[in-house]
């Protein structure tokens, strides 16, 4: 019984405990019921809480599984960040989970639906395709298929949408895009036939009509293309009037009814707002075909990095539309693009041929008229215009200016050998040389001229103009054979250069000492009545000095006075020779007031110390000896650094010394040698100082003096002057290499010799005359330590040449400085002040620059090239200042007489300034200019170039712009600034234009 009790007692538990379970599992299942129906009425995060605490709350693996399916779902209904992971250890945890397949499907329909084509087609991936019911594998086939179409992934696309074609649910949309699809890959016949099947579908039909016009547009049925597209236009969605604008314009165009196309082609919006060259083309092209150049212009030069048929073609038009605006330099420019292409031969070929006929009409700063002739004559020997080309060859060798490279071309080319143009081109070559100062290699192309005496006038040229080269490198009797055998050319009278044969002749005969021949010439070029007043001036000039030298003086006083009157820059020194005639022909009085005279109206002349030293000599020889002593002493006075000074002193001394005042005469001859030791006049001033202290008896006073001078031994003294005199005689007979060897000897012995002033300055002569420049220097220095002497001026100029050609400018300057103060001679101080100016320039110091180029042009006797240096330093300074009104009028004063790079140059800033005043067309007219007359200087036509397209893109033609610098950085590479400038500015003009035009391609 007590068994039985405790039985009873064990089963009543275990019944407890099992009801007890069974509620349990009761209460989850309601509450898990609950969650269910939040969930199936889409109240997801209510039924996802309450998914979460039955979860919590249960022991039943089955609850649990499902609850965390839902509850992931949950998350991907909210788009909780957690979704994708909660669906994902659903997987994991229950693998086996019946609600496996359908969590994927759901998630990825879920995304689907949202229009998350990505993450649906990730879920997609996982579903098991052969768990589906039909309508789920329907679905899925649709969706997967949509998915890729709208990632551009037809291939994949077709394959699920190929599944639902026949579907009753989604069969139409399936065909929709199935024949979007073969659209897509031009298959307009699959195309049209599956869009035929779905057109009577209200949801379909309206998206078509863009699609049908494109077609038959593609298809090459125009007319079509243009009815269905004017049909659709005015019921078209906005996104869609565009394109079908484009299709309506561009079907017009293929019709050739361009009248018609221009407004549909102009209503094009662009592909995310950017049209493309072809766009532009088009429309271009429609405008060109109306006659409409202006509007043809602005759509073609839109058109930028082009490289394909429709560009070359484009290119062609857009420079004959230029061609009939009157745009030159624009058409050289797009005839040159179109002629690189080879898409279309025909139209390279006339490119090719425009462009070489521009180039010599208006220039070209690429290349010159004459290559480019050339090159087409070569590359199209059999063309239609080969007479016509070869005649604007001929003519452009002449008209171009480019000399040297039209002799490469004339003796490089084996299709010309044209003997007339050989002569005329080697000469002008010979002229450009001339002008740049070239001598010797002017020679060698008038030579080459005269080899093919063809035409008499150029023969006869040639011939002067070697003479005058020859003049200048001082082969005077080599140029007076060439200027007499001119004087007997047949052509010497019809051409310009035989009115100055007589002056030239004069010249050569001068040089040559044959004065009486020279004043012959000179007499006779006076009286010629074609002549200007300057060259007639110094004429009368040379004549006098002539007569002069060959003591025929009152003939040489009126040649003086004719030059007088001509009030010439030279006019002070006719005054001046005037006067020291009057002594010559016994007129001492005379000469005493002529001098005076010349003293007092020409305060400024560089013969005032001449004319003070020859006062004071007539006054002595007329014996108004203090007169003469006032003469020389305010010639010391006032001008202290004249060669003259010790000459003056020794007179002085000499005047005392002969009018028994010894010490007055000590007292000079002392000056000149503490003042001027180791000149002549030093050497001099002691011997005949000896002679004053032996009548007084005070030769020991002599010797203690002359112990301490450096430049005199008198023990030494008779050795001294052999050993100079050996060696001096070697130089004054030409002997140049016996001469530096004696010379150096006697330096050797004599360091401090009588002579070693003098010895030194030949040694700096000899063998500056041998082009050891650098050894010259020591020796000038010595000559320059000693004070003045008439060796200073000389030796200043030589050693300040040494330092230039050296870049020595810091060595340079004082020299220079030190020549500018003590010059006798204009010239000397026209060389120091203009090389004084150049050198601050490479210095930096901008302001000296300005002051020696201004002190230059206020010389009057300065020729054309060297105020053209002078404006150039001005304006290239006022210009590294910012001082840009300066520099422009500068500039502009260097227009006015420059030749050659200077020339060029000046033009290059006078069409910068007019860029930086915005007056763009003005500026490019510039550079044309530019590029015609000075294309031989490649530097300023490649700097004119990049300006020019600077003014382009001023003036909205991006087209030009873009060009010219493409073609700078392909032509120019010897110039890497202004490569670096072109890439800049292209950069920097593709960006911008790159926002329109989606063709260009823009640097990263």
């Amino acid at each position: 019984m007590k068994y039985i009790t405790s039985m009873l007692f064990v089963l009543g538990v275990s019944t407890y405990i099992s009801a007890q379970q069974s509620a349990i599992y009761t209460n989850d299942l309601v509450l898990y019921n609950r969650a269910l129906e939040l969930y199936n009425n889409k109240q997801f995060l209510a039924a996802q809480n309450l998914f979460d605490k039955v979860r919590d709350e249960s022991n039943d693996e089955n609850i649990d599984s499902n609850c965390t399916y839902y509850i992931a779902n949950c998350a991907v209904w909210l788009n909780q960040r957690d979704a994708d992971q909660l669906l994902e250890s659903f997987v994991v945890q229950y693998p086996t989970s019946i609600k496996r397949n359908a969590a994927y499907l759901d998630a990825a329909n879920y995304y689907f639906d949202n229009g998350k084509y990505a993450y649906a087609r990730k879920w997609y991936e996982k579903v098991d395709e052969s768990s589906l019911s039909r309508s789920e594998r329907e679905r899925f086939d649709f969706n997967n298929g949509y998915a890729y179409f709208k990632i551009q992934r037809f291939n994949e696309a077709k394959k699920y949408l190929n599944r639902v074609e026949d579907s009753p649910e989604y069969g139409a949309k399936a065909k929709y895009y199935l024949g979007f699809i073969a659209y897509e890959g031009d298959n307009y016949q699959e195309a049209d036939k599956l869009f035929d099947e779905v057109k009577d579908l209200d949801e379909y039909n309206k998206n078509l009509s863009y699609f049908q016009s494109d077609m038959n547009f593609k298809s090459g049925n125009y007319q079509e293309a243009i009815n269905e597209g004017l049909s659709q236009l005015p019921k078209s969605k906005p996104s869609e009037k565009s394109e079908l604008n484009k299709i309506i314009g561009e079907s017009y165009f293929k019709l050739e009814e361009y009248e018609k196309a221009i407004p549909y082609l102009k209503e094009y919006k662009g592909r995310k707002g950017k049209w493309n060259n072809t766009d532009y083309y088009y429309l271009g092209y429609a405008y060109y075909k109306q006659g409409d150049y202006t509007n043809a212009i602005s759509e073609f030069n839109k058109i930028v990095d082009g490289r394909n048929a429709t560009a070359q073609n484009a290119y062609y038009h857009l420079a004959e539309s230029y061609l009939k605006t009157d745009q030159k330099q624009q058409a050289l420019n797009a005839f040159k693009n179109a002629s690189e292409m080879d898409f279309d031969a025909k139209i390279k070929e006339d490119a090719t041929y425009n462009y070489a006929k521009l180039s010599y009409e208006i220039g070209n700063s690429y290349e010159s008229a004459s290559k480019t002739l050339l090159s087409y004559l070569e590359q199209y020997p059999n063309t239609s215009a080969k007479e016509e080309i070869k005649e604007l060859l001929i003519s452009s060798y002449i008209t171009s200016k480019n000399y040297k490279e039209a002799m490469d071309l004339l003796e490089g080319s084996r299709n010309f050998a044209d003997k007339e143009i050989y002569q005329q081109v080697a000469f002008y070559r010979g002229v450009e040389l001339y002008t740049e100062n070239d001598y010797r290699s002017a020679i060698e192309y008038f030579n080459k001229s005269l080899k093919y005496p063809t035409n008499p006038q150029f023969e006869a040229r040639a011939t002067y103009w070697k003479a005058e080269s020859n003049y200048l490198l001082t082969n005077f009797d080599e140029a007076l054979i060439d200027f007499k055998q001119f004087e007997g050319a047949t052509g010497a009278s019809t051409v310009n250069e035989s009115k100055n044969i007589n002056y030239n002749l004069g010249y050569t005969y001068f040089k040559l000492k044959q004065y009486e021949q020279a004043a012959k010439h000179f007499e006779a070029y006076t009286t010629q009545s074609d002549i200007d007043d300057n060259r007639k001036t110094d004429t009368y000039l040379r004549l006098g000095d002539s007569h002069f030298i060959s003591r025929k003086y009152w003939p040489a006083m009126e040649a003086y006075n004719a030059a007088i009157k001509g009030n010439g820059p030279d006019a002070d020194y006719a005054h001046y020779q005037k006067a020291i005639s009057y002594g010559f022909v016994n007129k001492p009085n005379k000469k005493i007031s002529d001098l005076e005279m010349f003293l007092k109206k020409y305060p400024e002349s560089a013969y005032q110390d001449d004319a003070m030293f020859a006062l004071g000599d007539v006054y002595i020889s007329e014996n108004k000896i203090s007169n003469g002593i006032s003469a020389y002493d305010r010639l010391a006075r006032e001008m202290p650094n004249s060669t003259f000074v010790p000459k003056a002193l020794l007179k002085q001394g000499l005047v005392f010394y002969n009018g028994n005042q010894s010490e007055k005469a000590l007292s000079k001859f002392k000056k000149v040698v503490a003042d001027f030791p180791g000149t002549d006049e030093a050497v001099q001033a002691v011997n005949t100082a000896r002679l004053i202290y032996v009548d007084l008896g005070r030769t020991e006073e002599y010797s203690a003096w002359v112990k301490g001078l450096s430049f005199v031994d008198v023990t030494d003294a008779d050795l001294d002057n052999t050993a100079y005199e050996a060696a001096e005689k070697q130089y004054l007979e030409n002997n140049d290499a016996g001469a530096i060897n004696g010379l150096t000897k006697y330096l050797a012995e004599f360091p401090n010799g009588l002579h070693a002033v003098k010895s030194h300055f030949y040694l700096g002569q000899l063998y500056f005359k041998k082009g050891n420049k650098n050894e010259t220097i020591p020796h000038y220095e010595y000559v320059l330590q000693k004070g003045q002497t008439e060796f200073t001026e000389q030796s200043l100029s030589k050693l300040a040449q040494v330092y230039l050609e050296n870049k020595k400018y810091e060595k340079a300057i004082p020299v220079l400085e030190r020549l500018e103060n003590n010059a006798s001679h204009t010239q000397n101080t026209i060389f120091a002040q203009s090389n004084l100016m150049k050198s601050y320039y490479q210095l930096v110091n901008y302001p000296q620059t300005i002051a020696y180029a201004e002190k230059v042009l206020a010389n009057p006797k300065i020729q054309d090239d060297v105020k053209s240096d002078a404006q150039i330093f001005i304006a290239r300074a006022a210009l590294q200042t910012a001082d840009m009104p300066k520099a422009k009028q500068a500039y502009a004063q260097v227009q006015k007489i420059a030749k050659g790079e200077l020339a060029a140059e000046a033009l290059y800033y006078d069409a910068y300034f007019k860029n930086q005043e915005k007056n763009y067309k003005a500026s490019n007219e510039t550079i044309q200019q530019l590029s015609k007359n000075y294309s031989g200087y490649r530097l300023y036509g490649a700097k004119g170039l990049v300006l020019m397209a600077k003014n382009f893109y001023g003036l909205k033609d991006a087209y030009q712009a873009t060009y010219i610098l493409e073609s700078v950085i392909k032509n120019f590479t010897d110039y890497p600034d202004v490569i670096e400038e072109a890439r800049t500015e292209l950069k920097m003009i593709k960006a911008e234009e790159a926002k329109t035009n989606s063709s260009i391609q823009t640097e990263q």
